[in-house]
């Protein structure tokens, strides 16, 4: 089978930064389907592990998580799904990647693809709608309904992929006002479309802004990326008792400022559960198939802003270089091989 793989980090213009290579079709075996991948999309995590992580042994390391297919076989254990199913998922850290023809995934994290998209326009969701649903709902714990005052929810970066998911979740199913941070007017107006009440620059001082438009203090906050930056705003914008939750990767993170307001601080790590097989593994693949029913009933939209063409290693670098410039909003995708 086709896939695209590397021996080596490297910086993404470097020629062998990613190949194009031909593997065996892997097996399932017990709760493994085997996906005839047919789009998948491009992460921040894709670049970090690609500039970071080494391959075992003088193995080729396939990579990438964002996967829409067709399964075409399963596993002895499988009780789910069967072949022929159009299925959208993100795959596991410590299993080999969905950049490849064929690619092995267990059920618990898989859920049937949103039948009002097409491949690329659902292989744009997973690991973001994983990762902004958990971050609301599993360790802010904020409660789903439109009445009451709920508070505010400030998105650092929210234009990207999984700001663009938390803006749609946190507007369309709570009663939070949201806030979200661009420093582009592009930006600016794609997290405004998404339903952001209020966009504010965080290139900019922002607790001065909040103040502006009547939001002394904001109940939760979203760190997507930017952490090491905007620390010391984050601090003081949070209102006490507040919530903090962070997905990027400060060099460090000084909790102690976080004391006075008895503030809570959440890690958010999509990858968690498959990668510690957890008990509740399978609310992965029960959280993709709500967003699913949210999805077809025209409740939340695909993120999906840029195709880039077929799954090779020239446009996967593509991607690579869009997602390091800082500058890609939504989601990048391809599809097939």
């Amino acid at each position: 089978m086709k896939a695209v793989g590397y021996r080596s980090p490297l910086p993404i213009n470097d020629p062998a930064s990613l190949l194009d290579i031909s593997l065996p079709v892997p097996e399932p075996s017990s709760r493994d389907l085997l996906v005839q991948i047919k789009a998948v999309s491009v992460n921040p995590v894709d670049t970090k592990v690609r500039r970071k992580a080494k391959p075992e042994g003088n193995e080729y390391k396939v990579f990438g998580w964002d996967a829409a297919g067709v399964v075409t076989q399963v596993g002895p254990e499988v009780t789910s799904f069967q072949a022929g199913d159009e299925v959208y998922y993100a795959g596991s850290l410590v299993r080999p990647g969905s950049n490849s023809e064929f690619h092995l995934v267990d059920e618990r994290i898989v859920a049937a693809k949103p039948k009002t998209l097409d491949f690329p326009a659902a292989a744009a969701l997973p690991l973001t709608t994983i990762t902004a649903w958990e971050l609301l709902f599993a360790r802010f714990r904020v409660l789903p309904g439109k009445s009451g005052d709920a508070g505010s929810l400030l998105i650092i970066g929210a234009a990207g992929g999984v700001g663009s998911i938390l803006i749609q979740l946190a507007r369309r199913l709570t009663a939070l006002t949201v806030i979200a941070t661009a420093s582009r007017e592009q930006t600016r107006r794609w997290c405004l479309d998404l339903g952001a009440h209020h966009v504010i620059d965080h290139s900019q001082p922002m607790v001065d802004q909040l103040r502006r438009i009547g939001v002394p203090a904001v109940e939760y906050i979203a760190g997507i990326n930017g952490t090491d930056t905007h620390y010391s705003a984050i601090i003081e914008a949070l209102a006490p008792q507040g919530h903090f939750g962070l997905i990027d990767d400060p060099e460090t993170l000084d909790a102690n400022p976080l004391k006075q307001k008895s503030a809570a601080l959440h890690w958010e790590f999509m990858f968690t559960r498959s990668l510690f097989e957890t008990a509740d593994m399978a609310a992965q693949g029960k959280l993709l198939s709500d967003a699913a029913s949210l999805i077809d009933a025209g409740i939340l939209r695909t993120t999906a802003t840029s195709d880039l063409g077929i799954i090779n290693a020239e446009n996967l670098k593509k991607a690579h270089a869009a997602i390091e410039s800082g500058r890609a909003h939504g989601k990048l995708v391809l599809a097939g091989f």
